[in-house]
């Protein structure tokens, strides 16, 4: 594909699902076109907000072929391939080749602790394996394996990893990712939603927001808005999605942003269990923050 569209806002979009937990196909259809509309750069299928982390390899495939048939091409599609093995992640990154996936999102390895060299290999050895771009996954709070800037230099010179994610909410570290690779084409995002304008500012490529399951036009106008050179409204959108992020405290933050899709009429249902329960108080903080914003003109 023409890496220069690996740009933008990305949308981690939020996997539907009906009382049973089932996948729900016609809201998922639903949303795919909800955030199209709103002028998303691409779409990412079961990442973290789209709790990839439960899914089993048949839903994710599953997923994936609605998300590419629903999208028909009008942005990228993103497919989240990592798994704990090299082997598998493998596996369900041909998967994702074959639905039709147009760029691969592979996060770290987790629970066992690796080393830099081992993670070099297991992303070097699953590049060799599949053709499509490979956007590297940073999260090691999530994980607990981080990658290294230096380890991100290296990844950077095998053809097909042509950028990475960065989750740490660090900003050393997305820093480093792009002064580290800035003699080359290799897209930094950010996956701190509070961190893209900054990444941007920094010769970043845009975020992987899940705040833009939420507000996706607020999300897309950060960085049309920086495209556009208009510096101070870029950071006015920037800065009206912190009260929503400040619910973060009371939960899983997929939890909160499914709730708050919900919240808005969307009927996406809840997380899959055991991650799918809020406080009252958490609820009526959502609540109160949607109502704050919508009277602002958010969306």
């Amino acid at each position: 594909m023409d890496l220069s569209r690996i740009k933008g806002i990305i949308p981690p979009i939020i996997t539907p699902m009906n009382a049973d937990e089932s996948i729900n196909e016609e809201e998922l259809r639903r949303q795919v076109n909800r955030l199209i509309d709103a002028g998303v750069h691409g779409l990412f299928p079961f990442g973290t907000n789209g709790e990839g982390y439960i899914l089993s390899a048949e839903e994710k495939e599953q997923v994936l072929r609605i998300v590419v048939d629903e999208t028909k091409g009008r942005v990228p599609v993103y497919a989240g391939t990592g798994c704990v093995s090299t082997a598998e992640t493998i596996k369900q990154s041909l998967m994702a080749k074959e639905v039709g996936a147009d760029v691969l999102s592979i996060i770290t390895p987790s629970f066992a602790a690796a080393s830099q060299e081992e993670l070099y290999n297991h992303y070097k050895e699953v590049a060799e394996a599949v053709d499509l771009p490979i956007i590297l996954y940073n999260i090691p709070a999530r994980t607990g394996n981080s990658l290294a800037p230096a380890t991100v230099a290296r990844l950077s010179k095998i053809p097909n990893i042509v950028g990475v994610k960065d989750s740490s909410g660090n900003f050393d570290n997305m820093l480093q990712y792009i002064e580290k690779t800035k003699d080359s084409d290799f897209i930094v995002l950010s996956g701190n939603d509070s961190l893209i304008l900054w990444c941007l500012l920094a010769g970043g490529r845009g975020g992987i927001a899940g705040c833009a399951n939420v507000y996706p036009d607020t999300m897309v106008n950060i960085y049309e808005q920086f495209i556009k050179g208009d510096i101070n409204k870029a950071r006015e959108y920037q800065d009206s999605i912190r009260s929503f992020r400040d619910c973060f405290k009371f939960g899983n933050p997929n939890t909160i942003v499914k709730t708050a899709v919900s919240l808005l009429g969307y009927p996406v249902g809840k997380c899959r269990k055991p991650f799918s329960s809020l406080s009252e108080e958490g609820i009526n903080a959502i609540k109160k923050v949607l109502e704050e914003n919508k009277q602002k003109g958010m969306k």
